[in-house]
C-alpha cells in the first residue's frame, strides 16, 4: 500500500517473488558454502543432506569439492520444479567421492506455525482454516512414476496430517509393495493413527527432525487439539514401523547443532529443561536409537551405508571426538558437549 509491504508473504505465497530474487554470484556463492561449512563442521557435521539445490548450487558444490576448498560430503536433494525435474531425469544419477545427487525434494503443504499444513481436519484455534496443499494430487502422482523409472529418490516435505495421507497414498500407488527405493517422508509431523502403517508397507522412510518438537510443543496443542497432538512428533511409534528414522537438525529453521537434535530426540525438553518430565515422552528415542538415526540410518536413507554412517573397516574415515560421553551423561551437561575434533576422510579439518 503506498508502495509501502503491508504483510509478510507465507508459505505458497512466497513462489509469487521468488523467482524475482536476485541469484547470488559465484564468487558470493562459493564464499557462503566456504563460511557454512566451517560453522558445520565446528559443531560436528561430516556430511548434509542439502534440501531444494539448484543445477548452479550443484554444480559449483561439485567444482569446489573437485578443487579441494570444500571437504564436507553432500547428499544434494535437487528443487523439484519442471525444469529441474526434466533435465535431472534426463541426465540420470550423478555421484562423486562427496556428492551424491539422486533424490527430489517436494512440498506437499506449509508449516504448522503459520497454519499452512494440510490438515483432514480443521485447526483447533481456527475453525474455517485446514491448511493449504502445494500442488495437485495428479502432480505428485506424475512426477513419482517418472522418478520410480528413472531410479531418483522421492523426499515430500509433509506437516499435517492430509498431507500426510495424501503422499504415502501416492507413493503407495507407485511403489506397490515393499521395495528399495527408500523414498523419504521429510518431517512426518501429524499423522492420522490409521496411516503409520503404510510407512511399513512400503517401506517409506521418516526423515524427522527432533528439534520441532521441542519448539513447537508450546503451542501444538493449540492448533491440534489434545488428540491430534498425541499423534504428533510419533518418533518411537515411526521407528516402530518401518525399523529405522533419518534424524537431522532442519537448520536454518532449527538450530544447526547435532548435540541439541540429539538432546532433542532423547529427553524431549527445550534447551531450559523444559519440561520437567520431556514432552510427550513415549515417542522420545533412546540414546543409541538417536545415535543411529544420526548416522547409520541416515546413511541407509542415503543409499551410502557402504561407505558411511559407521566406523568400519573399508568405510570413509568421518568421525568427531567430544569432551564427553553423550550416551552416558545427564541431559545438563549434554547441552555443555564440545566437539574437539571433526575428521573427514581421516584428514583433520576442525580442532577446538
Amino acid at each position: 500500500k503506498n508502495n509501502q509491504l503491508t504483510g509478510i508473504l507465507i508459505d505458497k505465497a512466497m513462489e509469487v517473488v521468488k523467482h524475482k530474487i536476485p541469484k547470488f554470484s559465484k564468487e558470493q556463492l562459493t564464499e557462503a558454502l566456504l563460511v557454512a561449512e566451517q560453522k558445520l563442521i565446528a559443531v560436528g557435521l561430516t556430511s548434509v543432506d542439502d534440501a531444494e539445490l539448484t543445477r548452479y548450487e550443484i554444480e559449483l558444490i561439485d567444482e569446489l569439492q573437485q578443487q579441494n576448498k570444500l571437504q564436507l560430503n553432500v547428499y544434494a536433494m535437487i528443487s523439484a520444479t519442471p525444469e529441474l525435474l526434466d533435465y535431472y531425469l534426463k541426465k540420470g544419477l550423478y555421484k562423486t567421492e562427496k556428492l551424491n545427487v539422486r533424490s527430489f525434494k517436494f512440498y506437499a503443504d506449509g508449516a504448522l506455525g503459520s497454519r499452512g499444513a494440510c490438515l483432514l481436519h480443521p485447526y483447533s484455534d481456527a475453525p474455517n482454516e485446514y491448511g493449504l496443499l502445494m500442488n495437485t494430487p495428479e502432480f505428485y502422482h506424475k512426477y513419482a512414476l517418472l522418478i520410480a523409472e528413472k531410479g531418483f529418490q522421492m523426499n515430500t516435505h509433509c506437516i499435517g496430517d492430509s498431507a500426510n495421507r495424501l503422499i504415502l497414498n501416492v507413493y503407495k500407488e507407485v511403489l506397490k509393495t515393499t521395495n528399495d527405493k527408500r523414498w523419504r517422508i521429510e518431517h512426518a509431523q501429524v499423522i492420522h493413527p490409521d496411516d503409520f502403517k503404510k510407512f511399513s508397507e512400503i517401506n517409506v522412510i521418516p526423515s524427522i527432525q527432533p528439534t520441532h518438537a521441542t519448539s513447537d510443543m508450546y503451542w501444538a496443542k493449540d492448533r491440534l487439539g489434545e488428540e491430534r497432538t498425541k499423534n504428533a512428533y510419533a518418533y518411537q511409534q515411526l521407528l516402530s514401523e518401518n525399523g529405522i528414522v533419518a534424524l537431522g537438525t532442519d537448520f536454518p529453521i532449527e538450530d544447526i547443532s547435532p548435540i541439541k537434535t540429539f538432546y532433542a530426540a532423547v529427553f524431549r525438553k527445550d534447551v531450559k529443561g523444559f519440561p520437567k518430565d520431556g514432552f510427550q515422552l513415549e515417542n522420545s528415542l533412546s540414546r543409541e536409537q538417536a545415535l543411529k538415526g544420526m548416522t547409520i540410518w541416515a546413511a541407509i536413507s542415503n543409499f551410502e551405508e557402504n561407505e558411511k554412517g559407521s566406523l568400519e573397516v573399508g568405510k570413509k574415515a568421518d568421525f568427531i571426538i567430544l569432551d564427553k560421553d553423550i550416551m552416558k551423561i545427564s541431559a545438563e551437561k549434554m547441552l555443555k558437549t564440545n566437539v574437539i575434533q571433526t575428521f573427514i576422510d581421516g584428514k583433520l579439518v576442525f580442532t577446538m
